[in-house]
């Protein structure tokens, strides 16, 4: 499969889960959610993470980029499809959880063991990293060899995070922003009406007001992609 280019990053235009599952069965690279607000941002750091691995659309402004370049792709939420991996891979991978509070994890993983029994989890920390930490980190991952890291940071802090990690020890790795939150049932997602009509973003608005400098990306974004400016 050949990434699609939208101003200067890539996306991968998946037709459907399955096909991203397949897709990564072998890989080593990063796994990047992007959304109207990652397209728009202008940081070369984060432009080269992405092009250098493999962006996928999750977001309502990114797919309608993609179909009207007539790239039919689907929006693949980051948020569930992290559970699609596990569900497919849990007899045949390992895998390390990074990211969130100490709280959060220990519930993740408790509700990771219960959901999935055949979980090979190798590893677990907080995202919160004192001094000589993420040399730790670094080791542990060496010592344990994973095959899928989940990282659930802010962007770009996780994806600065999987870089540099990736460089010291290449394996499949996932950014999950705050959805180890969501999972252990500390904050809820937009209810699937909102989700299908892709909406989600207008529920996380109302919620939380204080979004609204990020989520005028979207509108941005919606303006580039009527104009042909993507």
């Amino acid at each position: 499969m050949n990434s699609i280019k939208l101003g200067k990053k890539n996306v991968y235009p998946f037709k459907s889960k399955l096909e991203f599952l397949e897709f990564i069965q072998h890989k080593k690279a990063i796994l990047i959610a992007l959304n109207a607000e990652k397209l728009v941002r202008r940081d070369t750091v984060l432009d080269d993470i992405i092009n250098n691995n493999i962006g996928y659309a999750d977001g309502i402004g990114a797919v309608l980029a993609l179909r009207r370049k007539g790239i039919r792709a689907i929006k693949i939420a980051g948020a569930e499809f992290w559970l699609d991996i596990i569900g497919r891979y849990e007899n045949s991978k390992s895998f390390y959880f990074i990211g969130s509070t100490s709280e959060v994890i220990g519930k993740t993983i408790g509700k990771l063991q219960k959901d999935y029994p055949n979980i090979d989890i190798v590893g677990f920390r907080n995202g919160y990293f004192e001094k000589g930490e993420k040399e730790k980190l670094t080791f542990d991952l060496k010592t344990k060899k994973p095959d899928v890291v989940f990282v659930a940071q802010g962007s770009p802090r996780q994806e600065i995070l999987m870089s540099e990690l990736m460089e010291e020890y290449p394996a499949l790795y996932m950014g999950l922003g705050g959805s180890f939150d969501v999972y252990a049932g500390m904050k809820k997602r937009a209810p699937n009406i909102y989700q299908k009509l892709g909406l989600e973003w207008f529920y996380r608005l109302v919620k939380e007001p204080t979004r609204i400098s990020r989520q005028s990306s979207l509108f941005t974004f919606l303006i580039k992609i009527i104009f042909g400016r993507v």
